[in-house]
């Protein structure tokens, strides 16, 4: 509510002292460059009247489960909206945050079967009321129909796009950590709701029996609330170093409070004989002849667990109910249920994905392998940094490889996502400003042609985004950004610009254009997003930039896994080396020189770096150049092949293009009343994922091959493109009905083509056997064309039943 500006909204979010200080820190970062005060203390004692919103930990960073419905209540009638940070085991077992009046509910999915790696990649969840639905980032999958009124999945309500919104973003999210997302979902499929209660009724079970045995052998619980899985010793005997020491070498790590409490945490993985372990490491007198884990496990049960158990916490709703949650628990099952998925998604497995500026490369067998050593998968990413040895110099030599590559100083891996790093950087530029008594600096220079991250990261950070014009040619107006320059020049921050541009070009200014905005007291953001044009050839360094963000998930091979894990790593000049992120466990976080913590972990999503650090080692610097003039080579020969049929948008001096380029479709609207969205819903029909469909221009098609497709594959595509072609040009020449044609009506689904009626005037040969290679692998869509809300045809489409499956 503070974001927006609006007159009388509140600047004001409180953050419980219980959570988790690496929660805190971001939090403190996020609100510092928003304009919103953050205060960190007693949410009991708090006056709550002026806060927008209250951060609440469930269970608490000590592990206690607290009643904070008195608390909501406060948040409510101050007007502001409470936010519960929970965890999905806990909420099998306890009242979920819903039942307590909270607004919105966050977290991380690791819990559900998905490694510790470091610190990731995980998937995220934000859970909220019907009433706030519009106001989340990003877009949600919703219920709609496809032509042949069947049941389809659609994303919806994409006007909250950051690519629509822009300067009006709320959010800059852009990569979501969707391949994790599936691995939580499907742990939830297989266990369903009973099989997840019976897990974390065990862990629940083993907890107790660790407090009654550390009680027992002379410790104190500290807190007398009820606890899930974690607990927090006050030792009563004995040296706190030589209890760290005696856990680390029995394999153990426990977290140390400030006060010289311990914390302790168990998990699915936790056994009997763990909890003796951590017994006989806190007493120096040894375990107590005859105690027992199961022995003391059933006393508690048959005495009701009254001091234990989790009393008034307990949660009676359901959850899962869906079919789904409840079906697939056998591995044969489970196996087929997700092949069965598997066949409905188009993927590199079948052909190009040439999705411009999203550059869909091959992902190496032999760089994935390392992502599921358990030396990487296994590791927490708070450990001592003498247990992550072979991390640490994983994360050095890849640091110095990326610097090198891009001509910077020094780079931060703690970005998780290109997005991310957007924002990383500006905070960089802001604090590098701000060390110069020139905080005042806060116009950002975008040019009309960037990203839709770009200008929402600037409102995330705090900028005021002002549009620079690009020329006839698709080049930034020189003219125009010194005039912007000159204009908001004692208040100009920065620039951010993309090269190659996103228009497919290299911008011949682009070294007088770094100039013009330094001369005028502005720093140069780099949008890293095209550095697969660049690698080996030019350095964003040497070319004048300031700092430039890494798509690791793009140009370094990381998967983008149906959109994520991605990771977004900041490279800088010597001048911004001090305002690269913070560590977020430290109590210094955010008040020194730096900009705080941007990520929960220190390196990000550590446990796919391994990805590009092999990429780069088996590439060497001979192969990165190469694989960049593959690149380039093979964007010019498509551009070549198509340009007689389709209009080749934008193309530098000597008409050619960078890595990617723009065909242009708006003329057959016109001549043959066929839009972009059918070309690209007809290249289904040929088993083709469509390339960027209306970005940078609407109407037009951005085409990016990558170096990883051979001659065969690219033809393939240049025929399919042209086949497309010609079906328009019959269209345009009447041999086709303007309204009854294949790509009006595609994709065609296997259930079209063999109904029991054809109502088409073109046959279901053509509809569904459209090119040789359909017929010797054929990829069937699997629902039909969906409506397009923005267009004329009529839509339904609404987010799922959340009545019907409560959850």
């Amino acid at each position: 509510s503070a974001a927006g500006g609006h007159e009388g909204a509140k600047h004001t979010f409180f953050v419980s002292q219980d959570c988790h200080p690496q929660t805190i820190s971001v939090v403190r970062t996020r609100g510092k460059s928003m304009g919103v005060k953050i205060e960190v203390g007693d949410e009991f004692a708090a006056d709550l009247s002026n806060a927008c919103g209250v951060l609440l930990q469930y269970p608490t960073t000590d592990g206690r489960i607290v009643d904070y419905s008195k608390v909501i209540e406060k948040a409510h009638e101050g007007g502001g909206l409470a936010v519960m940070a929970t965890d999905l085991l806990a909420c099998t077992l306890i009242k979920p945050p819903g039942e307590w009046g909270a607004d919105i509910a966050v977290g991380s999915a690791q819990r559900f079967g998905v490694p510790m790696g470091f610190g990731g990649p995980h998937a995220a969840f934000m859970a909220t009321k019907n009433e706030y639905v519009r106001k989340m980032p990003g877009r949600l999958i919703g219920v709609s129909r496809d032509s042949q009124g069947h049941p389809a999945y659609r994303m919806a309500i994409q006007t909250r796009e950051q690519h629509i919104k822009r300067e009006r973003a709320t959010s800059n999210i852009c990569t979501a950590q969707v391949l994790l997302a599936i691995m939580a979902s499907m742990y939830a499929v297989y266990h369903g709701p009973e099989g997840l209660k019976k897990i974390a009724k065990r862990v629940h079970a083993l907890t107790t029996a660790l407090i009654m045995g550390i009680e027992g052998h002379g410790h104190t619980i500290v807190g007398c609330e009820p606890s899930f899985d974690t607990i927090r010793v006050e030792l009563e005997y004995g040296s706190l170093r030589e209890i760290c020491d005696r856990a680390a070498q029995r394999g153990l790590n426990v977290r140390v409070f400030s006060d010289e409490t311990i914390g302790i945490t168990l998990d699915e993985t936790s056994t009997p004989n763990d909890v003796l372990e951590i017994i006989s490491i806190l007493t120096s007198k040894g375990i107590s002849p005859g105690w027992s884990v199961a022995e003391t496990v059933a006393r508690n049960q048959h005495a009701g667990g009254a001091k234990f158990n989790l009393r008034d916490f307990g949660r009676t709703s359901e959850f899962l109910k869906h079919p789904v949650f409840n079906t697939h628990h056998s591995e044969h099952e489970m196996l087929r249920y997700i092949r069965k998925l598997e066949s409905r998604d188009l993927s590199l497995c079948q052909s190009m994905i040439s999705l411009g500026s999203c550059t869909m490369k091959l992902n190496g067998t032999s760089e994935m392998f390392p992502v599921s050593w358990p030396q990487f998968s296994r590791m927490h990413p708070y450990a001592p940094r003498e247990q992550w040895q072979g991390y640490a110099e994983m994360f050095k030599q890849l640091e110095a490889w990326l610097a090198e590559i891009t001509g910077f100083a020094a780079v931060s891996l703690q970005p998780n996502a290109g997005s991310q790093g957007e924002y990383a950087g500006l905070l960089a530029i802001h604090a590098y400003h701000a060390s110069r008594s020139e905080a005042h600096r806060d116009v950002c220079l975008i040019p009309v042609s960037a990203h839709g991250t770009n200008p929402a990261s600037a409102v995330i950070a705090g900028l005021k985004v002002v549009a620079v014009e690009c020329d006839d040619k698709g080049n930034v107006d020189l003219a125009d950004l010194t005039a912007r320059c000159k204009e908001h020049a004692k208040d100009l921050s920065c620039l951010m610009i993309t090269y190659p541009s996103t228009h497919g070009v290299f911008e011949v200014d682009i070294q007088a254009i770094c100039k013009v905005v330094h001369e005028h007291g502005g720093q140069v953001y780099m949008d890293g997003a095209n550095m697969n044009a660049q690698v080996g050839l030019c350095r964003p360094g040497d070319i004048g930039a300031d700092v430039c963000h890494l798509n690791l998930h793009k140009t370094f091979c990381i998967p983008h896994g149906g959109g994520g894990p991605g990771m977004g790593p900041i490279a800088v000049a010597k001048h911004l080396v001090p305002f690269l992120p913070g560590d977020p466990v430290a109590e210094t976080s955010g008040t020194s020189g730096g900009v705080g913590a941007v990520s929960a972990a220190n390196y990000g999503s550590a446990s796919i770096l391994p990805i590009p650090y092999v990429y780069i080692a088996l590439m060497g610097g001979q192969g990165l150049t190469l694989a960049t003039k593959y690149a380039i080579l093979n964007a010019n020969y498509m551009a070549k092949r198509l340009e007689g049929h389709y209009k080749i948008l934008y193309t530098g001096a000597k008409g050619r293009c960078a890595h990617e380029f723009i065909a242009d479709c708006r003329e057959f609207e016109q001549s043959a009343g066929i839009k972009v969205e059918d070309i690209a819903k007809r290249l289904m029909d040929y088993g083709f994922h469509a390339p960027t469909m209306s970005f940078p221009v609407p109407g037009t098609l951005m085409i990016e091959p990558t170096e990883s497709e051979s001659l065969v594959e690219l033809d393939r595509f240049c025929d399919a493109m042209i086949s497309i072609r010609n079906e328009i040009r019959e269209i345009e020449q009447g041999k086709m009905d303007r309204a009854d044609n294949p790509l009006k009506h595609a994709p065609h689904t296997a259930g079209m083509v063999t109904a029991d009626t054809w109502k088409h005037t073109y046959s279901r040969e053509r509809a569904a056997f459209p090119a040789p290679w359909t017929r010797d692998h054929k990829f069937w869509p699997s629902v039909g064309r969906i409506d397009n809300p923005y267009g004329d045809r009529n839509l339904m489409c609404t987010c799922p039943p959340m009545d019907q499956y409560a959850s």
